[in-house]
């Protein structure tokens, strides 16, 4: 059996005031940006503080690069997923807040003051999320555009205040409570053993326990990834669509939110009219071409505003190439909603989909499990620096 979360283990910095904030940063093979992302945190953290860096069993030089900065250095013996490696984080962490931080993410000098502006103003908040800029570091074409619709998807709403509830929860940047992670038993590590949805079914249960959430637009950090059209098709479908609309039959939840909110889900029914129209156009081609044209202009009017953004940071290059890749992108959308409803039915009919309930609350997969119990957490670490 796993180890539960319970408090926290503090090493050789017990004998210290606990730090307000617990920032963890999940790191796997991230030599390419976890340099970046430690050094936008220097100097950047407005009260008192801790980082803890999860080294995922990585095969480069992660660790050592986590080791020239003041930092607590996890290293895992084999590969667990950030679901597990934040659950870790947590489970070690001493602060009353946590910051979950992707490792390819870098925070800018008032993203974590803007963020407790709104927990100081707002105590009855439990979580709060942000969202990447609107100038993505990578320069690529498919970068900009799914870099820019994370961050007008998350911008879009009823702010008051620069925040609004939200039904969900994000770890590229993301706050909450300690306590109330490890309340509600941290991240599905059990479902969720490599990189997909696990902070959205967490926020769902956030939010079933009636804990208050908020997206901040003030919240801002900046994504380093490079994108390609490989990679957003894999992740749209197997890291996002396909477990997330899962998730959304099993909860029998009615999702009207960030990417699945009514008007995102008429554009993409308008971008599966203009497939149908193009493939009518072999056999009726006026019907076809009017359907086409029609189902676009659907599609362009729903997302102007987004498309607006497009050319303001990068041209009509870009706006126009995004008309490709929005239409590819909904196909994927609804092409994994309807692989979902295919396994939902199959796997209902044989009784499969009923185990959702008997989730076990434990942070570790069984293999951390079984090495915590030969051994103690502090003999995971390679080198353990403060911070102060």
């Amino acid at each position: 059996m796993d180890e539960p979360l319970t408090c926290p283990t503090c090493s050789d910095q017990s004998s210290k005031m606990p730090p307000t904030l617990s920032i963890i940063i999940p790191a796997y093979n991230a030599q390419a940006d976890l340099q970046a992302c430690l050094l936008s945190l220097q100097g950047n953290i407005p009260l008192p503080y801790e980082i803890l860096v999860i080294n995922d069993a990585s095969s480069d030089n992660t660790a050592q690069i986590a080791q020239n900065f003041e930092t607590r250095l996890f290293t895992l013996p084999k590969r667990s997923g950030p679901a597990s490696a934040r659950n870790l984080g947590c489970h070690e962490a001493r602060g009353q807040w946590i910051f979950f931080l992707d490792a390819d993410v870098t925070v800018q000098s008032d993203t974590i003051a803007n963020a407790f502006d709104h927990i100081h103003r707002n105590p009855l908040i439990d979580a709060l999320f942000g969202s990447y800029d609107n100038s993505p570091a990578d320069p690529g074409l498919v970068s900009q555009f799914r870099n820019l619709l994370h961050h007008h998807v998350h911008q879009t709403g009823d702010f008051h205040q620069n925040t609004r509830q939200a039904q969900t929860f994000w770890t590229g940047c993301g706050f909450i409570r300690r306590d109330v992670f490890l309340k509600l038993g941290g991240f599905d590590h059990w479902r969720y053993e490599k990189p997909a949805i696990e902070d959205i079914e967490f926020g769902y249960r956030l939010l079933d326990a009636g804990h208050h959430t908020v997206l901040a637009r003030d919240v801002l950090c900046k994504h380093r990834k490079r994108w390609t059209i490989r990679t957003m098709l894999r992740t749209d479908f197997f890291q996002r669509g396909l477990p997330w609309s899962l998730l959304m039959l099993r909860s029998t939840r009615q999702t009207n939110d960030l990417n699945v909110d009514k008007i995102q889900k008429i554009a993409a029914l308008a971008a599966a009219a203009l497939w149908i129209g193009l493939f009518l156009i072999a056999f009726h081609p006026i019907a076809g071409i009017a359907l086409a044209l029609t189902s676009k202009l659907i599609m362009l009017c729903l997302n102007l505003s987004f498309f607006r953004l497009l050319k303001k940071q990068g041209g009509f290059k870009l706006a126009l190439t995004a008309l490709g890749l929005m239409n590819l992108y909904y196909l994927v959308c609804l092409t994994s909603y309807a692989t979902a409803i295919s396994v939902w039915l199959a796997h209902d009919r044989l009784g499969l989909m009923k185990s959702n309930s008997i989730r076990p609350p434990y942070p570790y997969s069984n293999h951390i499990a079984e090495t915590l119990k030969n051994k103690s957490v502090e003999s995971l670490v390679p080198q353990t620096n403060s911070s102060t």
